[in-house]
């Protein structure tokens, strides 16, 4: 709590510790601005929506989506939209205000759910709260971009006497250093978390994840909704994928402990499991997939038809790539979605398939077909 890498600083953007998609470019805020209207049209345009979004860095992602709500202003005009941040950190949160609201906001007394609370350039009010379960419950959209990764871990090593987790220790040749070792015995945690069909050799299970899946489902099964993740990841096929970032460079994760940024690739085979029954899951998709899915070509196209000079050209095309290219972050990333079981399949249409007019096809995961 007091010596965390996001309490201190959380180095997001160019001079910090990493990179992520919305700093790179404002396509890729736009893109999910329009996936959350398109779903928005597609589940009957409800009156009101709340978008919540779970650790926003340095509200880059919101910002943009909000200048597509802006934008389509007369599309939402009916519609009550508010902003809701889900931020632990102290920092970020101040970071978030002066992007968002101009560092328009007030603190909130402390029986109040949210901590601070604003209104953004557009109009739109905005809250913050330090937990999921303090914002209140409505008709919402969720997001979490690059959130579950940061999230804690255990790891386990299938060993020939049965599954061990990997424990961190002092090194007891050289002091201040931390080093991995086996448990000696089985841990709560390799029998609660392991499945019984598993079959790799090295799993890392982020059971915080879990519970915040399992939250998500059960809002959008109780409220309506849906949310997006976008992560690393994969669909339970990696292993050990715990690393740390300083200066945009891997860091041994046991050194300077709360100076990095660590991170684990999530494993979207367990949210989907921790999902079941609640809320129906999409994906995991490749980044480069569900972008050109959204649209992301057409839009590349008119900003350099816009553009006024090569700078600007060479800039778009840069960022374009970055987000597309295989090997970049077009396939390390995937996106993921939760929705609301009937979102997917109508209850009656097994009896009478003619009743009931076609869903319209979840943008992203297919071809985005707005009017």
């Amino acid at each position: 709590p007091s010596q965390g890498y996001y309490t201190r600083r959380g180095g997001v953007g160019e001079s910090g510790d990493f990179i992520t998609s919305p700093e790179i470019s404002q396509v890729f805020g736009e893109l999910i601005g329009i996936w959350y209207i398109s779903e928005w049209m597609a589940m009957g345009k409800p009156k009101t929506f709340q978008l919540v979004e779970l650790g926003p860095g340095r509200g880059t992602l919101t910002e943009d989506i909000l200048r597509v709500f802006n934008q389509l202003a007369s599309v939402l005009s009916k519609c009550d939209v508010s902003v809701h941040l889900v931020e632990v950190s102290p920092k970020l949160s101040e970071i978030q205000a002066v992007m968002l609201t101009g560092g328009k906001v007030h603190p909130n007394p402390k029986d109040k759910s949210a901590y601070m609370n604003g209104v953004g350039k557009t109009g739109i009010p905005i809250f913050w709260y330090r937990d999921i379960q303090d914002v209140p419950p409505g008709y919402s959209f969720y997001l979490a971009h690059e959130f579950f990764d940061a999230l804690p871990i255990h790891k386990f090593q299938r060993t020939e006497k049965g599954w061990r987790e990997v424990l961190v220790d002092i090194n007891p040749e050289v002091p201040d250093q931390l080093r991995f070792v086996l448990s000696p015995s089985r841990t709560p945690a390799t029998q609660n978390f392991i499945q019984p069909e598993e079959t790799r050799d090295h799993v890392e299970v982020c059971p915080e994840a879990g519970v915040i899946v399992q939250r998500l489902a059960s809002r959008i099964e109780k409220d309506g909704g849906a949310t997006l993740v976008a992560d690393y990841g994969h669909d339970g096929t990696k292993t050990d994928t715990f690393r740390g970032f300083r200066n945009h460079k891997l860091h041994d994760v046991l050194s300077a402990p709360g100076t990095a940024d660590l991170t684990a690739d999530v494993d979207f085979s367990y949210l989907r499991k921790m999902a079941q029954g609640r809320a129906a899951t999409l994906g995991p998709i490749k980044q480069r997939e569900f972008l050109k899915n959204m649209g992301i070509d057409l839009r590349l196209q008119v900003l350099l038809q816009n553009a006024r000079d090569t700078a600007t050209r060479e800039q778009l095309l840069h960022s374009y790539d970055m987000l597309m290219n295989p090997k970049k972050m077009g396939d390390c990333f995937n996106f993921f979605a939760l929705l609301p079981h009937h979102r997917l399949v109508h209850p009656d249409k097994k009896d009478k398939p003619e009743s009931k007019s076609p869903l319209p096809p979840v943008a992203g995961f297919n071809e985005l077909l707005l009017k």
